[in-house]
């Protein structure tokens, strides 16, 4: 599928780079920074890429990935760490010893570098911000991600969710894309056919993204506890277990935060 090779140019650029930095964790003597999935990748909003963006992406990532394996072939010694501490003393201007102008020599670094130029200036472009290109300005970039943060989850909260992999994450909505026959229902979806909701009250949906998007909206539109949610939700059901479980999700996605018995959307 070449749609993998288009994320993982996103994730491999300056952007991505900041955002994981500022929204990670830090272990270990050497204070190294840690890659969260919750905060670094499932909050990390991904750009409004064009198909022609997307493809140029998707090239230059594929290249990079040729280029890497290429080099590590040729050379069994040569890993993934040595090239890329060698990349980054190449962007601080910081001399090389023996050894790092041997890896710079096998891992043909200048040509490392300037596909991760290349890339940069890609996915820069494909957010609309290819003013800042070759400023090496992560606090900047970071400024405008998180503002894209706020802005995706006011789409999220109206109900617009901008799926990575829409067949995968909402497979009933793709399905009634093509044929609304074919909509496969489930006993909830069928349930809320056979009944009209209570007055005022928002049916529960079938699929966990729904449901994660129906209480981030419900929060956005006010603080509310547990039970307020609860009663802003029509039908009976195990669902109701496992809203704690669920608001839980939403805080570690950096969707909400609880303060006392109170809910808040973030």
């Amino acid at each position: 599928m070449r749609t993998i090779p288009y994320f993982l140019g996103v994730l491999s650029s300056c952007v991505h780079v900041a955002w994981a930095l500022a929204a990670g964790g830090w272990l270990g003597v050497g204070n190294d920074p840690v890659y969260n999935k919750s905060k670094c990748f499932d909050a990390f909003p991904f750009p409004a890429a064009t198909p022609e963006q997307q493809a140029r992406i998707r090239d230059l990532a594929e290249q990079l990935d040729a280029h890497r394996k290429t080099r590590q072939a040729a050379d069994p010694a040569l890993t993934l760490t040595g090239m890329y501490n060698v990349l980054a003393k190449l962007k601080t201007g910081e001399a090389l010893n023996a050894r790092e102008k041997a890896i710079h020599a096998s891992a043909l670094a200048g040509v490392l570098a300037t596909l991760h130029a290349e890339l940069d200036a890609a996915v820069l472009a494909a957010y609309g911000w290819s003013d800042l290109q070759g400023r090496d300005d992560p606090e900047e970039i970071l400024v405008r991600l998180v503002a894209l943060n706020a802005e995706r989850q006011r789409e999220e909260a109206a109900g617009h969710i901008r799926w990575l992999r829409p067949a995968f994450q909402n497979p009933q909505a793709a399905l009634a894309a093509v044929d609304p026959e074919k909509r496969p229902k489930t006993a909830s979806t069928a349930s809320d056919e056979a009944a009209a909701p209570a007055a005022g009250k928002t049916p529960w949906p079938p699929s966990l993204p729904e449901q994660m998007a129906l209480l981030a909206r419900l929060l956005a539109a006010a603080p509310q506890s547990e039970p307020q949610l609860a009663a802003r939700i029509a039908g009976k059901g195990p669902w109701k277990k496992r809203l704690p479980d669920l608001l839980q999700t939403l805080a570690a996605l950096g969707r909400a935060r609880r303060e006392g018995e109170t809910w808040v959307a973030v």
